[in-house]
C-alpha cells in the first residue's frame, strides 16, 4: 500500500529514529530503509526493549519502531516505560502479519502506541517490498511530525502562539461548508481512514454509541488480517456486532461492516436487499481496500441517503466517491486538521466544499450520533 502526501515537518532537522529489534540482520535493513530518506535520522538501533529504554533516556528520540517479540523484555513491556521515559515519544509497533501480531498490535494501540506497521517476515522480504518500506518511511515521517507539533505545544505557555510556521499536511484554502440537504435522513453511515485511522475509529465508535437502525460500513486502509482485528476492537468500542464483510451478505441495520485487508467493499441495491460484494479490482488512490469505491457504491446503492465521515489518513482517498455521494444528496463530516495525524484525506474533502462539518475528533461521535437520533425521531 502506498500513500502519498506524507507530513512534513517544521523544521528541517530529520526525524530522530530508534529501531528496536532483536534480528541484527531485520534491525539493519530497517535502519538503511529509514535512512534512505533524508528526512529521517536514524540515531540509535536496540536488540531489545531494557536496550530501548535505556537509548530513549540518552537521546533525543522522536519516533521509535519498536519490534514485538524480544529476549530480555519484549514490546509490549517495554511500551510504557517509553513513553513515561519520554513525554510526546511517537512508538510505531512492527509485527508479522499474522492474527497474534495483530492482535498484539491493536492492544499496543489502546496502550499509548501510535501505530503499528506490518512487518514482512523474512529478510527476503523485507529487501523486495517497496510497499513496506514506503509504509514504513511515511509512518515514521507523519508521527515524526506529530511529535514535534506537541512538544512544541507542551514548551509553550497557555495562550503563546506558536514560534514558527506549522506545516500544512494538504494544500487547503478557505474551507466552504455545504447545508445539509432538506429533510436529509441517512439510511446508512459510511466512515474512511487511513494514517492514526485506528485510534480515531475508537474514538468515534465509542462516542457515537449503539446504532440499532442502520448499518455501518467502514474501510480502514490496512492489510488482511489487521482487518479482523479491528473488527473485533470496534464491535467493544460501540457495544454493536462488527465483523469483516463478506461477499454475498445482505447488510443488516446495527452491525458494523469493514472492508478486509486486500479487497475492495462494494455495496449494491438487489432485489430490495443491499448485498455487499468483495473484489480485487486495481489498488484505488494506490489502496486496496479504498474509500472511493465505497462511497461511489453507497451513493448508488442508497440514492444518496447516506452520511459519511472522513477521518485522518494521507492522501486524497474519499475525495471522488465523495464527490459522487454529495451530488447525490449525500451528507460528509470530515475530521478537522488539528486532531488529524495527517490531513490529507480529511482535508482533501473539506478543502473541495464537499463537507457539511469539519469537525474535532471528540465531536465527531456525537454528529453522528444527533444525525441518526433526528431521523430516529
Amino acid at each position: 500500500m502506498r500513500e502519498l502526501g506524507a507530513a512534513t515537518t517544521a523544521t528541517t532537522a530529520p526525524i530522530r529514529v530508534l529501531v528496536v529489534d532483536d534480528s541484527t540482520v531485520i534491525r539493519g535493513l530497517i535502519a538503511r530503509s529509514l535512512e534512505a530518506d533524508p528526512a529521517i535520522k536514524v540515531v540509535a538501533t536496540a536488540a531489545n526493549g531494557k536496550m530501548a529504554i535505556d537509548e530513549v533516556a540518552r537521546n533525543e528520540i522522536e519516533v521509535v519502531v519498536l519490534d514485538i517479540e524480544m529476549p530480555v523484555m519484549d514490546g509490549m513491556t517495554a511500551l510504557p516505560q517509553l513513553l513515561q521515559a519520554r513525554p510526546g515519544l511517537q512508538v510505531i509497533m512492527a509485527s508479522t502479519l499474522t492474527l497474534k501480531g495483530a492482535s498484539i498490535s491493536m492492544k499496543a494501540l489502546s496502550r499509548g502506541a501510535a501505530d503499528y506497521v506490518p512487518k514482512p517476515s523474512s529478510t527476503g522480504e523485507i529487501n523486495s517490498a517497496a510497499d513496506f518500506k514506503r509504509e514504513l518511511i511515511s509512518k515514521v515521517k507523519s508521527w515524526g511530525a506529530v511529535a514535534r507539533r506537541r512538544r512544541g505545544s507542551a514548551a509553550r505557555q497557555p495562550g503563546e502562539a506558536p514560534s514558527g510556521p506549522v506545516a500544512r499536511r494538504f494544500p487547503a484554502g478557505p474551507i466552504t461548508l455545504r447545508a445539509v440537504p432538506n429533510l436529509f435522513r441517512p439510511d446508512c453511515i459510511a466512515i474512511g481512514s487511513s494514517t492514526g485511522g485506528p485510534q480515531a475509529l475508537f474514538k468515534v465508535f465509542q462516542m457515537m454509541g449503539k446504532v440499532t437502525h442502520l448499518p455501518v460500513f467502514v474501510t480502514q486502509h490496512m492489510p488482511a488480517t489487521f482487518t479482523t482485528i479491528l473488527a473485533e476492537h470496534l464491535g467493544q468500542a460501540s457495544g454493536m456486532p462488527a465483523a469483516e464483510a463478506k461477499d454475498g451478505e445482505a447488510a443488516m441495520p446495527g452491525r458494523i461492516y469493514v472492508a478486509p485487508g486486500d479487497f475492495h467493499m462494494t455495496i449494491h441495491a438487489e432485489g430490495g436487499r443491499k448485498v455487499l460484494h468483495l473484489d480485487k479490482n486495481p489498488p484505488e488512490n494506490f489502496c486496496r481496500p479504498a474509500v472511493d469505491p465505497m462511497l461511489r457504491s453507497l451513493a448508488k446503492a442508497y440514492n444518496g441517503k447516506v452520511l459519511a465521515v472522513i477521518l485522518t489518513g494521507m492522501g486524497q482517498d474519499g475525495l471522488r466517491g465523495g464527490q459522487e455521494l454529495t451530488a447525490a444528496g449525500g451528507v460528509i463530516a470530515a475530521q478537522d486538521e488539528a486532531t488529524s495525524v495527517v490531513w490529507g484525506m480529511p482535508g482533501s474533502v473539506a478543502s473541495s466544499g464537499l463537507c457539511s462539518a469539519v469537525l474535532p475528533l471528540s465531536d465527531i461521535g456525537p454528529y453522528v450520533r444527533k444525525a441518526i437520533s433526528r431521523m430516529a425521531a
